[in-house]
């Protein structure tokens, strides 16, 4: 059995590159590449997605996010323990990392801050 894809490449297989092309207004490099497609495999379909799956599901991203602001002081590990208790997530601390590294945190001491009281207000709003 025929299907309506199949009698519409029967029927532009009779026509050129530079025909078919300009019939569908498309370049004529991405023709000949479905052309050859079809030819090779029989079909125009694309393949599925090569690698291994996230092991991170979007859920478990939100989890870890929630997590780390909540606390922006726990390490990796106790992270990857509270997302195992807490979502049934079972990563790795490397996986905990490269995952806040992708949200962007960073692993980084913060910045040194001086300590304002009244005085030093006073004194910085004199100086500004």
């Amino acid at each position: 059995m025929q299907t309506a894809s199949t009698n519409i490449c029967e029927r532009l297989f009779n026509k050129s590159i530079c025909e078919i092309s300009l019939l569908l207004n498309i370049p004529r490099s991405t023709v000949s590449g479905i052309i050859r497609k079809w030819k090779q495999m029989g079909t125009t379909a694309t393949q599925p997605p090569s690698g291994r799956p996230h092991k991170m599901t979007v859920l478990g991203q939100h989890m870890l996010q929630h997590t780390l602001c909540r606390s922006r002081q726990l390490s990796a590990e106790s992270i990857a323990k509270d997302l195992q208790t807490s979502c049934g997530l079972q990563i790795s601390t490397t996986t905990v990392r490269r995952e806040l590294h992708g949200m962007g945190f960073h692993g980084r001491a913060g910045v040194s801050k001086l300590y304002i009281d009244r005085c030093n207000a006073k004194r910085w709003m004199q100086l500004v």
